[in-house]
This record gives structure tokens, C-alpha cells and sequence, in this order.
């Protein structure tokens, strides 16, 4: 039965969509069956896997408003154990058009109930505001994997989300946690990314993964090329870290039993 986690902060820029994208991609390559699902109208994390703009008959919209089966809606990428269910333009219009719907909250995570057995891992990459469509993500979560971007008003943001994770909770997923909270755009040359990510270790403690994402040019050229990081330089210090990352995952997750992310690195 798939773990489904939601890449989450209500701010943005921190890095989201590069770890939803980067983190199925290694955990796909560790033999895990990965599904990526893209709720955010910019379609970043389609498009960082290979996905075309414009290319898409059916996207996330066609199954959320118009009841679409997720089957007919998931979508192959160069990665034969990564699938996406990806989205486009047509999502900007589903917060409006999901106000008049039954269990809007919950369409997502009826729609994945049929396909629980199909994957180990669901990832799902979260726009930064808090409407229905990241209600959606919530709700379907097991967990909340949480990237903090390693400057000045970091712990702002992530007090913001304990405060929205406590709303969640009370009112539509009791049973959500907390995967972890992720450390990213880390600048080894500067004392502030070592200041916030050591005032983030003391004040979080184990809840900080140890993995920490860092500045990268390979990392930031991948998407232009719609590949994941794994694929586009997998020697580089992105896809180490990424590799990392679903290392301790896998580690977190007692139903994941099949190792394997050794040998991505070779």
C-alpha cells in the first residue's frame, strides 16, 4: 500500500517542486514504484519530468471536476517505475469549479484509493497557497515533507505550517504527520545557511532530515532540459543529495523493504 507525501510550505520559492520531482525520481531509481502528482496550475513538476506544455488530453483538472478516472489521466515518463499525474492550465480554474462539489476535499484521496496497491510511494508537489486544490493534497497525505529554504525568515514559514497542519488535523485528516522537514538552497560559503540550519537542528531536532539540498547548477539547469536530476548528471552534488534524501525515506517507511539506492550512485 503506497505512503503518500505532500511536499508542502505555504511559502514559496523554497523548493517544492525541484524536491517533489528529484525525490520520486531517486526513490523510482532505489526500485520503488513512484507516483508523481502535480497539483499546481504552473505544471512545473509535469514539465520537469518530461511532460510537454500543451501536449495533455486529459490532466489532475479532468479527474478532480469532471470525474475523469485516474487510470485514463496517469502518464509514463522516462523512468519505467516514475508515473506523474500531471497538470495544466485547465487546474487554475478547479478551485473556483470545486466550491460546488461534494467531498471536494477529498477528491484526490478517493481517487487514489483505487490504486494504492499499484505504488510504494505517492508523492504530490503542492502550489503554495492554501486552496482546495492543496486541501486536496493534504487530506490524501500520510505525511508532510516540509523544504526550508536556508535564509533569514525560515522558522516564519514553518511556524505557519504547524498552525495549518493543526487546522488539517482537526477538521479533515487526523491521522497526518509530519515526514520531515528538508533543508535546501544550502550555501556552504555563506554563515547564514549554517546559522539557519543549525538554529532549525535545535530547535527541530530529529524531525530535520540529514540530508541537506545545496545550491547547485546542475540541479537548477534540469528542469530546462525536463529531466529529473537523477537522469540530467546523476555524479552531480544535486543528485547525491537527492539520493540521500530518499535514502532516509525509505528508512522511515517500515512498509519500504526492498533496498537498492546504492546503486543509482555507481
Amino acid at each position: 500500500m503506497a505512503k503518500v507525501i505532500a511536499v508542502t510550505n505555504q511559502k514559496g520559492g523554497v523548493g517544492k517542486t525541484t524536491t517533489s520531482v528529484n525525490l520520486a525520481a531517486a526513490l523510482s531509481v532505489a526500485e520503488m514504484r513512484v507516483l508523481l502528482v502535480d497539483t499546481d496550475p504552473q505544471a512545473n513538476a509535469s514539465s520537469g519530468v518530461g511532460i510537454q506544455r500543451g501536449s495533455l488530453r486529459r490532466s489532475l483538472y479532468h479527474m478532480l471536476v469532471l470525474d475523469e478516472p485516474i487510470q485514463n489521466v496517469i502518464k509514463n515518463t522516462e523512468l519505467s517505475l516514475l508515473k506523474i499525474l500531471p497538470a495544466d492550465k485547465n487546474l487554475i480554474g478547479a478551485e473556483i469549479e470545486l466550491v460546488d462539489i461534494d467531498r471536494r476535499e477529498f477528491r484526490l484521496k478517493d481517487a487514489l484509493s483505487s490504486i494504492q496497491e499499484d505504488y510504494d510511494f505517492v508523492i504530490i508537489d503542492c502550489p503554495p497557497s492554501l486552496g482546495h486544490l492543496t486541501l486536496n493534497a493534504l487530506t490524501a497525505a500520510d505525511s508532510l515533507l516540509v523544504p526550508i529554504q536556508c535564509e533569514y525568515y525560515a522558522l516564519e514559514g514553518v511556524t505557519e505550517l504547524f498552525d495549518t497542519l493543526a487546522r488539517i488535523r482537526r477538521s479533515l485528516n487526523p491521522d497526518l504527520t509530519i515526514e520531515g522537514l528538508l533543508l535546501t538552497m544550502f550555501d556552504e560559503r555563506t554563515n547564514l545557511s549554517a546559522a539557519v540550519a543549525a538554529d532549525l537542528r535545535d530547535f527541530y531536532g530529529r524531525q530535520v532530515f540529514e540530508a541537506v539540498i545545496p545550491r547547485n547548477v546542475r540541479l537548477a539547469e534540469a528542469p530546462s532540459y525536463g529531466k529529473p536530476i537523477i537522469l540530467y548528471d546523476i555524479r552531480s552534488r544535486g543528485a547525491e543529495s537527492y539520493l540521500q534524501l530518499a535514502k532516509e525515506i525509505m528508512a522511515h517507511d517500515k512498509k519500504s523493504t526492498r533496498a537498492g539506492i546504492e546503486r543509482a550512485a555507481v
